[in-house]
């Protein structure tokens, strides 16, 4: 069921404790939620944890946030903590899309309920429910700006996310889809920077001496858009060469109000992160998630200078 998210809130989870990968602590009576992200050095995982956690114990429950570091083996671990502390429920962001179809598995022969956020997994009638933004959507509004930013003619550049992440091929096709409609833009180069800010910015280096003549970026997430653009700035190359972004992150939208970034496309984790656990917790009351389908996309928004002064709170954009 496609969702569209107008008015993404998140001013009431921004007090949300932090992130403390791996805590465990008594259930209440309402018994223990899990939640397991990502990585919370990145502010799109540590907000997807930080407002689950506060909507599970808003609504009852005592919840812990362990960060996977997308290892599955880690990722394996904190299920297993999560069947020995008798979860109630567990709200995963998975480590890998084929990967983590064993751990779903374990937990739910364990008899606990699976809330997928964030990402998907290649099996459906595993997880209860699958919450992921619209990333097709998202990278056609993406895209669309992107040419209108850049221009209808040249060479381009593309920093691609995690292999194992089927979001990582979806915004990449969808910014294909896009720009495959104006043959003078030629994208020379491409290169897996893995959703990480360092990584993004060695591999603009090295892109960027192999194809010194571009006048533009796709990126996949924010974070290697910002290592891009600290690359180019180190060249010197800023100002002719123009980057996107994807996720809608606080560093994002601050270099779009610097003039560094052109855009970003923002993800409503606030909204699914805390849709998530209403469905696990609908679940775990009546044996119904509430929801019309598993899989449940939700709209993404597009970020530039010309509104990103709504942006009034992480991953927040009032209209």
């Amino acid at each position: 069921m496609y969702r569209s998210a107008r008015i993404l809130m998140l001013s009431t989870f921004a007090l949300a404790a932090p992130i403390l990968a791996g805590s465990v602590t008594a259930a209440s009576a309402e018994g223990l939620i899990s939640i397991i992200v990502i990585d919370p050095a990145n502010p799109y995982w540590l907000t997807e944890g930080n407002v689950a956690k506060a909507e599970a114990e808003k609504l009852g429950y005592t919840a812990t946030v362990g960060a996977s570091k997308a290892d599955t083996n880690t990722e394996s671990k904190l299920i297993d903590t999560a069947i020995t502390n008798k979860s109630v429920a567990i709200i995963l962001d998975p480590a890998d899309a084929s990967g983590s179809i064993g751990a779903v598995k374990k937990a739910i022969a364990a008899n606990i309920p699976v809330f997928l956020v964030n990402a998907e997994i290649n099996q459906e009638g595993l997880a209860k429910a699958q919450l992921v933004s619209n990333n097709a959507q998202g990278a056609a509004l993406g895209g669309q700006q992107w040419v209108t930013d850049i221009g209808e003619k040249g060479n381009y550049v593309e920093l691609l996310g995690a292999p194992s992440d089927n979001n990582a091929a979806t915004r990449s096709n969808g910014y294909e889809t896009v720009i495959s409609q104006y043959p003078d833009l030629k994208k020379v180069g491409s290169e897996v920077a893995n959703w990480d800010r360092t990584q993004g910015h060695d591999k603009m280096q090295s892109l960027l001496q192999a194809h010194p003549d571009i006048i533009g970026v796709t990126s996949g997430n924010d974070e290697m858009a910002l290592g891009a653009i600290a690359a180019l700035k180190e060249a010197g190359k800023l100002s002719s060469i123009k980057v996107g972004g994807f996720d809608g992150s606080p560093d994002a939208v601050a270099a779009i109000k610097a003039g560094e970034l052109q855009y970003t496309v923002l993800q409503p984790v606030a909204v699914y992160s805390a849709k998530a656990v209403q469905q696990a917790d609908s679940f775990i009351k009546t044996g119904k998630t509430g929801a019309a389908t598993e899989k449940q996309l939700f709209d993404c928004l597009l970020i530039t200078k010309d509104n990103v002064d709504k942006y009034t709170a992480p991953f927040t954009l009032s209209e």
